[in-house]
């Protein structure tokens, strides 16, 4: 990812295997969740309306979350919607684990 910042957002010890949180990495917001497979980042702000999607709850074995506002759920892994009333993805961004530090890149 050309361009990208990586920064440290927590450490895997940090957030259990369905939690999620929000962190700011370089002023944009990512909702940072564990799913059964691993750590997963999209964009925290539901693309149905302007809500947090790291206050929902997520489903760690399918890797997905829901807006707590309206219940659209996301896909973790695509941002794509799951069900209705969102519409359009959110965006996804890239996740690695470097010893006990859980890394997201935006572009």
């Amino acid at each position: 990812m050309t361009g990208a910042r990586s920064v440290r957002v927590c450490g895997v010890g940090e957030l259990a295997v369905g939690e999620a949180r929000r962190v700011d990495v370089d002023g944009t917001a990512v909702c940072v969740a564990r799913c059964a497979g691993g750590f997963r980042a999209v964009a925290d702000v539901c693309s149905h309306e302007d809500f947090s999607l790291s206050e929902g709850e997520v489903d760690p074995d399918a890797c997905e979350i829901e807006c707590w506002k309206h219940g659209s759920m996301f896909s973790l892994v695509t941002g794509e919607p799951v069900t209705l009333p969102a519409t359009r993805p959110v965006a996804v961004y890239p996740v690695t684990v470097d010893g006990d530090d859980v890394i997201v890149s935006v572009p």
